[in-house]
């Protein structure tokens, strides 16, 4: 009996393939909205394209984003900067070559705290870590903790941060940003609840700024199907929103927001000119060192 010979025969090219100049058009789209909100993730790069109508909202276009994104960087056509990736980053103890150098780094990052002399506390809460670099710069400017929840929170991280909430003295106030989703919303609860379990004596005041169910329709936020698998989508209505979708500009803002409305104008006056002479006196150690070693 002969073996039956295998046909082989060429595959169409799928009409629906983009051509040369259609690519390029989604790379000039992707520079065009970097260019304006960066950094942002790659998914909030996605979703941004989606809203302009650059792309479609389909698994396979974001999969053609990260594909172009990842080229991109590699040929220098964008910056690496502009995209956000919070999830790897390297370990290790700060060191020094001398007390010359270690006076110079403290010359160039000291501070003094903001809210010693300000009557609330404030922190802002992440459920999604790829997100912490588009915030941090808002957050790092006024001295508020970041707090990334990834997905749920641990006991022992809910713990720890309602341990360090108590001990400020003073009412907390705590803003929250997460996915509008089944898991997302019960995710805002059981971080409300685990805070208030572990700190019950604090005066802890929690607000979701994002996504809430109004900047959805002012927005136009695009949405995703709510998986039907997610135990908690019983009690859900609607499509899901994920926070991603929200340009970084407008994130920024709310963050922002949220924490200049408890900042005394005129205590942080105070604290800043204090932190300036401060500054100048570490300066004068620093020109100590050079001039043999001694301050002047």
């Amino acid at each position: 009996m002969k073996a039956q010979r295998a046909v082989y025969r060429s595959r169409s090219i799928s009409r629906d393939r983009r051509t040369a100049a259609q690519m390029d058009d989604i790379r000039h789209a992707i520079i065009a909205v970097l260019e304006g909100y960066n950094p942002m993730t790659v998914r909030q790069a996605f979703y941004q394209l989606v809203s302009r109508g650059d792309i479609a909202k389909s698994e396979a276009e974001y999969k053609t984003v990260v594909r172009l994104l990842t080229d991109m960087r590699r040929r220098r056509q964008i910056s690496f900067g502009w995209i956000a990736d919070n999830t790897r980053w390297m370990r290790k103890p700060r060191t020094f070559e001398s007390m010359e150098d270690m006076l110079q780094y403290s010359q160039q990052t000291y501070r003094r705290s903001i809210w010693n002399d300000q009557k609330d506390y404030v922190e802002i809460w992440l459920e999604k870590d790829a997100l912490a670099g588009v915030l941090y710069n808002e957050t790092q400017s006024w001295d508020v903790p970041l707090m990334v929840t990834r997905g749920y929170s641990s006991v022992t991280f809910l713990h720890s941060a309602a341990e360090a909430i108590a001990e400020q003295g003073k009412p907390a106030f705590i803003y929250y940003l997460g996915d509008w989703d089944p898991s997302g919303r019960d995710i805002t609860r059981a971080v409300e609840e685990g805070l208030h379990e572990f700190a019950p004596e604090a005066d802890i005041d929690f607000t979701r700024i994002a996504v809430t169910e109004e900047q959805i329709g002012f927005w136009k936020l695009p949405t995703r199907p709510t998986k039907a698998t997610d135990s908690r989508s019983k009690n859900f209505e609607g499509e899901s929103v994920e926070v991603d979708a929200i340009d970084p500009k407008s994130l920024r803002e709310l963050v922002s927001k949220a924490i200049e409305s408890h900042i005394d104008r005129n205590a942080w006056w105070r604290t800043t000119m204090l932190e300036i002479r401060e500054r100048e006196t570490i300066s004068r150690l620093v020109e100590g060192f050079k001039n043999g070693g001694e301050a002047p």
